[in-house]
């Protein structure tokens, strides 16, 4: 199955370049999501490859490996006809709230094997199902706040470099919210919970939101 659109090969030099001009953008402007995607493809590719390695031990991430669902409204609109107690309905409220499309999410464009574009565009396809489950919301706060559980699970750099573009863009009174409410959470939820990128999300989708959390070690995030 094809991930995106064409796939560009960049020697060392292109690389740095591309992560460079990413970064700088990204931190100016931390809604674009093609730079962060960019970033995230030009200095993940270790992490990227650790979490393939891991995927391919479990019997889940096993699976996603060889049917390679993709999570776009074709796939996953089954999950607007859920009942309400469950983890799809709850997905689908909190996407459908937002007026979000899962067809949003950029192409990978800047890995090598088809493995781990594949990987990678996986990663950037269940990012609003990790929403859902930690009970985030989609502004700055919340970005920031499952940017630090991706680090814990990935360590993807980009993880960190958006937490730090996140973070200095937050009023004092964010910034006080962020480190004394969300971060300290945010550190422990992403060390207990399961590994994030095993779980082949869609065939949970009929069971109930609390069953799913408590079977996968997610602590959602504490009300304010």
């Amino acid at each position: 199955m094809m991930i995106g659109g064409a796939r560009v090969r960049l020697n060392v030099w292109q690389q740095a370049a591309v992560a460079m001009g990413s970064a700088i953008g990204a931190l100016m402007d931390p809604r674009r999501a093609d730079l962060i995607a960019a970033l995230g493809e030009t200095t993940g590719k270790p992490a990227f490859e650790r979490v393939l390695e891991r995927m391919k031990k479990s019997p889940e991430g096993h699976a996603i490996l060889l049917e390679r669902p993709r999570v776009i409204s074709a796939r996953v609109g089954h999950a607007w006809d859920m009942p309400a107690n469950t983890f799809g309905a709850a997905y689908a409220k909190f996407m459908g709230s937002r007026n979000f499309s899962p067809d949003d999410r950029p192409p990978v464009r800047f890995m090598e094997t088809d493995e781990l574009a594949y990987v990678t565009m996986r990663a950037r396809e269940v990012h609003d199902f990790w929403h859902t489950l930690f009970n985030l919301p989609s502004n700055l706060i919340g970005e920031s706040a499952l940017k630090v559980i991706e680090f814990e699970q990935m360590l993807l750099p980009m993880c960190l470099l958006s937490v730090i573009g996140g973070t200095a863009r937050f009023s004092e009174k964010q910034r006080a919210l962020f480190f004394q409410h969300y971060f300290p959470w945010a550190t422990r939820a992403g060390i207990r919970c399961t590994d994030l990128m095993c779980i082949y999300y869609e065939q949970h989708f009929h069971e109930d939101l609390d069953d799913v959390r408590r079977k996968w070690g997610i602590v959602p995030a504490p009300p304010q």
